[in-house]
Order: C-alpha cells, then sequence, then structure tokens
C-alpha cells in the first residue's frame, strides 16, 4: 500500500492524465477500450485544478441525469474533489449495477445543486444516428472512438450510399459530446476523407514519442462534401479528426470551440497486472496547431441550441 501510494502521489504531481493503474483499474481501461464498462457514463478530466466533465456518453445514466460538458464536479457522495486525482475520482463514481452515487456540481450561471445518478453496466455503440435528409445527405453520429470505430462508420456511410442511389452528395459527421478514445481510430478515421498529407503528429521530449501519422489512397471516400459538427465536449480524438479534416479544407467545421484535449497518454506495463498511465507528448494538427488548451475553432460558429437536430 505504501509503494502504491508513493507511485500515485508522484504520477498525480506531473499533470492531471498522468496516473498509476492498479491491476484493477488497469483491467476497466483495457475494458473500457473495448465498449463496455460500468459506471455513470461520463468523461472526466482535471482543468484549473478542478474535476471538470468533458462530455457524457450518450444513453447513460449521466447524459440521462442531464450532466453537461464543463461541469465541475465539487463533491462525490459527499467527498470532496479539491486535489483530487482522476483515478481516484473515477473510482469513487464506479460501482456495481443499481447502486447510486450523488454528484454536487457547479454549472455556469448556477449555484451548487446535487445530481443523483443510479450506476448501471455502460455499453458504448460507437456509430449512430445513422440518417438520410432528401435522399441525398448522410448524417452520422460517432459517440466515441473505440476498436471497430473507422470499420463501423466505413459500413453506415456503405449503407447511406445504397440508400441514397449510388454516392451521398454530401456527409454531415457528427462529432458533438464525443469525448475521443483511440487514436488509431481516430487516424482511420480521418482517412476515410483524406487521401494523402499528415493527419496529426505528436511531439514529445523524447525522440521515440515523436510520432507521424499519414493519410493513404486506398479506401478513401472521394470528395464528397462534408460538415463536422462539434462542440465544447468534443475533444482529443475527436480534435484530430476535426483538425484534419479542417487543415486539409476537407470539411467545413460546425459548432462551438471544441474542449482542448490535446495531451498524449502512453500506457507503461508494470509486469503483468499494473501500468502508468503517463503523458507524454502533444496532438498538432497538420499546420502545426496545437490542440491542448486551445482545441479547434469552427469554420462556423453555431450555438448549442441552434445545433439541435
Amino acid at each position: 500500500k505504501l509503494v502504491e501510494g508513493a507511485i500515485g502521489g508522484m504520477m498525480s504531481s506531473l499533470d492531471p492524465h498522468s496516473a498509476y493503474l492498479s491491476p484493477e483499474q488497469y483491467k476497466e481501461l483495457q475494458v473500457e477500450t473495448r465498449g463496455s464498462f460500468g459506471g455513470l457514463g461520463i468523461e472526466i478530466t482535471i482543468r484549473d485544478d478542478i474535476l471538470t466533465i468533458i462530455a457524457p456518453l450518450e444513453d447513460t445514466p449521466a447524459a440521462k441525469a442531464g450532466i453537461k460538458p464543463l461541469d465541475q464536479i465539487v463533491k462525490i457522495d459527499g467527498v470532496l474533489s479539491k486535489g483530487m486525482t482522476l483515478t481516484r475520482a473515477v473510482s469513487l463514481m464506479r460501482g456495481p449495477k443499481g447502486t447510486d452515487v450523488i454528484l454536487t456540481l457547479r454549472r455556469e450561471g448556477r449555484d451548487l445543486f446535487d445530481v443523483p445518478i443510479t450506476r448501471e453496466v455502460i455499453n458504448v455503440k460507437s456509430v449512430k444516428d445513422i440518417k438520410l435528409y432528401d435522399g441525398r445527405y448522410g448524417h452520422v453520429r460517432v459517440a466515441q472512438f473505440q476498436e471497430g470505430t473507422a470499420r463501423e462508420l466505413r459500413e453506415a456511410l456503405g449503407k447511406l450510399d445504397e440508400e441514397a442511389g449510388g454516392d451521398l452528395e454530401g456527409v454531415l459527421l457528427d462529432l458533438r459530446r464525443n469525448p475521443g478514445g483511440l487514436l488509431n481510430q481516430a487516424v482511420k478515421v480521418a482517412d476515410l476523407f483524406i487521401d494523402a498529407g499528415l493527419i496529426v503528429y505528436t511531439d514529445g521530449r523524447m525522440e521515440s514519442q515523436n510520432q507521424r501519422f499519414f493519410a493513404q489512397v486506398d479506401g478513401t471516400r472521394g470528395d464528397t462534401p462534408m460538415v463536422v459538427m462539434v462542440d465544447e465536449g468534443s475533444a482529443s480524438a475527436s480534435e484530430i479528426v476535426a483538425g484534419a479534416l479542417q487543415d486539409h479544407e476537407r470539411a467545413i467545421i460546425l459548432g462551438e470551440p471544441t474542449f482542448g484535449k490535446g495531451s498524449v497518454q502512453t500506457i507503461l506495463p508494470l509486469g503483468s497486472d499494473s501500468a502508468l498511465r503517463l503523458t507524454t507528448a502533444r496532438y498538432y494538427t497538420p499546420s502545426g496547431r496545437s490542440i491542448q488548451a486551445t482545441g479547434i475553432q469552427p469554420d462556423v460558429v453555431v450555438g448549442r441550441e441552434a445545433q439541435v437536430a
């Protein structure tokens, strides 16, 4: 316990996203990227030393309870969150299905308020809300980037092509309230629409953390006009996709400025059952813009109320 506590303290002193993952937490992380885990269904971070919600995942207890991006968590079941690590916060919010947790939140323009939420097993469907408008324009929502997202998106667009009687005349890619996920899936999704050039690159202190990801001609969906919808809950992998499509002038970015989560975490296994999650680099768009803190600025800014489709 002393050793684990010491490691956890050292990691938390670096930045909000670096952490020691106990065997149980490491196992949960591996399960989470496959799209099924227990809890409330929110993605959280620490911003300005305050536990902050990036976005609730769709169709989860948090979303149904009215949780919103940028809500600040002041207490978890009465425990003050000030100085709390992300790992500790997640452990308090996770629990058996059917049990309750009370979040005390601060939201701009409101006094502190409590939100009781009943935990459920969270099964995240990555690609959803597949719709065809006017027989010509396809809408697809990506809720989170997890294993198989790019393949599911390609299949969804193929079905919309068939419904449209051939190629679509326009694609609306909805990344609102998408908190991110797997980097390789973000690269593959961007690659569906870009046939050449840089998609994203990382820059870190060590040469081994400097990576560049390029688009390939194979599998690219031509030059169908595109609009990408984003909001303040679009983070990380969502920002990578939006930034790449914007820099390549492949799509119009519509909505609100994104969250600004542009740091890279590397999982370093410790033996066979525990690991370190260490921040090792930052993401940059093809033109060299850092995503961290600033996020992606839309080409067309539209308020949240007007974005509801």
